[in-house]
């Protein structure tokens, strides 16, 4: 009989900006799988050491790797960079040649709106290579003028032709692609998941240590807030609707701000006089999981958040959400009533509402926290890797398939 000969491992290669937490994770799971041979390609690695991050307004560094556990490669660079993300800058050079020497099936690029990552589209289109894009934009990210929007959609008539699969990452972000005329069937799926086995396995047994850190009585209810301190992110509505909690209720509750931005010290001026308010500065992915474990809810009452991973995370640790809609991932993780609260951006009262009917019942609070460990439970990497292994036309995965 003869001998079957194996199919090669399709190759894939993605192109993104710089190393990203939640990025790099997913990265080492899809590097995991055996019939494929994955590379990143980074435009900059400065957020792997120390950097300046402007949305924090501070020197940041990461407390995970950002490079381990996947095949990448930092591409050479036109100039000098002052490591601020623009439409022009980073504008690398070398990756067609890297494509065709490591003889490439296909180029994920995330995100789509780079020169650079423009350019790598048509040079993957000449070299015979698919194309697939990953962005996180939707309908509601983020305010678009009527010439804006006509402009994006004469640009995809012709863009979407060049790319064979956007991979939605959400609901809204699919409505978004279809917007601006991509066809459903060139619409998949990779939802913006975290890596759940990660912050559940650093769950700490017990939060009095943290508890006694910060002054926070034992029996206390915990707000939490986990965000740069920015005008969109709207710290100050959820400082005011904390103000107007009824005292039953405010006497018993301690706000915890997690963050910083250039409002940082604006917010912490207009809450003087609050005893109840902590301000504990940035926090990596090693530091959250107690703040996760010591709250009780989660609040994101951004003006506009294309998604907001931290919503994921609270969810792996059993917490009611509330979100504003304005929040990208209340469409498909926040069940209004079921595990939290969806309200309209910028209503404090109605956002006073929604803490008040988390905090006033603690059972009802728990429900709502398992509930939210139901629906994270499946919007995760095998999520992700399902997707993607469906748009390269690959098996689905078996335990076999897996390093």
């Amino acid at each position: 009989m003869a001998a079957i000969t194996p199919m090669p491992p399709f190759r894939l290669a993605c192109l993104t900006t710089h190393p990203i937490p939640y990025h790099v994770a997913l990265f080492r799971r899809v590097a995991r799988e055996k019939d494929l041979t994955f590379k990143v390609f980074f435009g900059s690695d400065h957020t792997a050491q120390s950097h300046f991050d402007p949305g924090f307004a501070a020197h940041i560094t990461w407390d995970v790797p950002l490079r381990d556990g996947y095949e990448n490669e930092v591409l050479p660079m036109w100039g000098e960079w002052p490591h601020e993300q623009t439409f022009w800058r980073p504008y690398n050079r070398g990756l067609s040649r890297r494509l065709k020497d490591g003889r490439f099936d296909c180029l994920w690029i995330q995100p789509y709106h780079r020169l650079f990552h423009y350019q790598a589209v048509l040079e993957a289109r000449r070299l015979g290579l698919r194309v697939l894009v990953r962005d996180d934009p939707t309908p509601i990210s983020q305010p678009r003028s009527a010439l804006k929007r006509w402009a994006k959609r004469r640009f995809f008539a012709g863009y979407h032709r060049l790319v064979d699969r956007f991979l939605a990452i959400g609901t809204l972000n699919a409505a978004y692609w279809s917007e601006l005329g991509v066809p459903a069937h060139k619409i998949g799926a990779i939802p913006y998941a975290v890596d759940n086995a990660f912050f559940r396995t650093r769950a700490p047994a017990d939060t009095g240590a943290l508890r006694r850190q910060l002054g926070i009585p034992a029996d206390a209810r915990v707000v939490l807030s986990v965000a740069k301190f920015q005008h969109l992110k709207c710290p100050h509505h959820l400082l005011e609707a904390f103000r107007r909690l009824p005292a039953a209720l405010a006497d018993t509750t301690w706000l915890v701000f997690i963050g910083e931005g250039e409002l940082r010290r604006e917010i912490e001026r207009q809450a003087a006089g609050l005893e109840r308010v902590c301000f504990v500065g940035f926090k990596g992915q090693q530091e959250l999981p107690a703040y996760f474990s010591l709250c009780d809810t989660l609040v994101l009452p951004s003006a506009w958040e294309a998604w907001g991973l931290v919503v994921n995370e609270a969810m792996n640790f059993a917490k009611p959400i509330i979100v504003s809609d304005r929040v990208g991932s209340g469409a498909d993780l926040v069940r209004h009533g079921e595990n939290g609260f969806v309200f309209p951006v910028g209503d404090i009262a109605a956002l006073t509402r929604a803490l008040e009917e988390v905090l006033a019942d603690p059972e009802r609070a728990r429900r709502m926290g398992r509930r939210s460990l139901e629906i994270i439970d499946t919007w995760d990497f095998e999520a992700d890797v399902r997707g993607l292994r469906e748009t390269l036309g690959l098996a689905p995965t078996t335990p076999s398939l897996q390093r």
